[in-house]
């Protein structure tokens, strides 16, 4: 029987979220009343390098700190980043802290309070996300030591995406191979929960309801069809690594070469994944960079061709979205590459246009203006700025809300 430790009462005021990439961590800061403020944002990118960058700011754009470390992991990273952090800001108080988990599994379909049976299963899942896994169960012990007071809970990648139709979920495979693990889950949920929530509340509930197709590019890039709120499909699967090409991921492909080049080839599994996960993507492609702003300014050919072929498989992966919620109403961009590549989402829409009546604003998409076609379109595009970080603390909102008084904060 475990024991009940007495525990301050539920301090709403201050939260604080984590998102761990493979090699970086962005950090933020909010002040949750009435409503749900942000104060500071940071982020150290360059983990595992010789030198990583860390660098906050405030909610009005203001530095605080800007600044080389060496961060060999990510809980190195998380030390360095609280001791800059501990000179700026007061980290009394700070009732919970909410870091991002790429992935739920079949089981945890909203956000869950960390708990060792929790951390226990979520360890099971590093096989389908082992890019993201490791870094996000880093961060979490590493918060723990820094902030051993505070209430942890996870908020999921693939939690938005739960509910999608059966037959979105279903792999081909029979169900005597899929089990309770094996299906297609989605990933980046909680930008496209942003993205939807803030549709409603800029445009209405109405808009929020209507036909999505939502393109979060990043260094991971997926395309969600939302309908009345909901994902209809998406074009992410079991892992991360299906759908487009991404920057060093290989996005779909064709699973007999895969088994060719380990029966016929002699590819080691592990290697191949590495290659799948590392190697591939717009790194492949061009052979240059996975980074989208690199191989823009490039002037060598491949770079070009590896855009062309991002913007090729986006393209399709639109028309198979598109056809699943029959229909769209609206187009979303977000996302680094979403948001701050014109030409990545010109090469997507314009040849898209006649099909599915865009009526795009190629000035407009070149200012970077929110709204990129013209008025009167019978489908509107946009950019829109994600905001994950915001989705975390409004559940830990919630869940701290709910909590009583006096919590039991070794429950298993």
């Amino acid at each position: 029987m475990m024991s009940a430790h007495p525990a301050p009462e539920c301090d709403v005021r201050r939260i604080l979220t984590l998102n761990t990439g493979s090699s970086s961590l962005k950090i933020a800061l909010f002040h949750v009343g009435e409503d749900v403020i942000k104060t500071m944002s940071g982020e150290v990118t360059g983990i595992g390098a010789s030198e990583a960058r860390m660098m906050a700011e405030t909610a009005y754009g203001d530095t605080l700190w800007d600044t080389r470390a060496r961060c060999i992991n990510h809980p190195a990273a998380l030390d360095a980043f609280f001791q800059e952090m501990a000179e700026h800001v007061d980290l009394g108080g700070i009732a919970a802290v909410g870091p991002r988990v790429v992935h739920g599994g079949p089981h945890y379909t909203k956000a869950a309070r960390l708990t060792p049976k929790v951390e226990a299963d979520l360890r099971k899942l590093i096989p389908l996300a082992p890019l993201h896994m490791p870094a996000n169960l880093d961060g979490i012990v590493a918060a723990r030591l820094r902030l051993p007071e505070a209430i942890q809970y996870a908020c999921f990648d693939t939690s938005f995406h739960a509910g999608m139709p059966l037959m979105a979920q279903r792999t081909g495979l029979a169900p005597g191979m899929e089990g309770d693990l094996i299906r297609r889950y989605g990933f980046h949920g909680l930008s496209y929960e942003y993205i939807v929530d803030d549709l409603g509340t800029r445009a209405g509930t109405a808009a929020a309801r209507q036909r999505l197709l939502v393109a979060h590019l990043g260094a991971g890039a997926s395309m969600t069809a939302i309908h009345n709120g909901e994902t209809v499909d998406t074009s992410m699967g079991f892992s991360a690594l299906a759908g487009l090409p991404m920057a060093t991921r290989s996005g779909d492909v064709d699973p007999g070469l895969l088994l060719y080049m380990i029966l016929e080839l002699n590819w080691d599994p592990s290697v191949l994944q590495d290659q799948l996960y590392h190697g591939a993507g717009l790194l492949g492609l061009s052979g240059i960079s996975g980074d989208v702003k690199s191989l823009l300014k490039s002037d060598d050919p491949r770079a070009g061709k590896a855009l062309a072929q991002f913007a090729y498989q986006a393209r399709k992966q639109a028309g198979a979205l598109i056809a699943a919620m029959g229909g769209v109403d609206r187009i979303i961009f977000t996302g680094g590459v979403g948001e701050h590549a014109p030409s990545i989402r010109a090469a997507i829409c314009e040849p898209l246009g006649d099909l599915y009546g865009i009526d795009f604003d190629a000035r407009a998409n070149a200012q970077g203006d929110a709204c990129i076609t013209h008025p009167g379109s019978p489908v509107i595009v946009e950019t829109v700025h994600t905001d994950e970080a915001m989705i975390i603390a409004r559940g830990a909102r919630a869940i701290l809300e709910s909590c009583p008084k006096t919590l039991d904060r070794q429950a298993s």
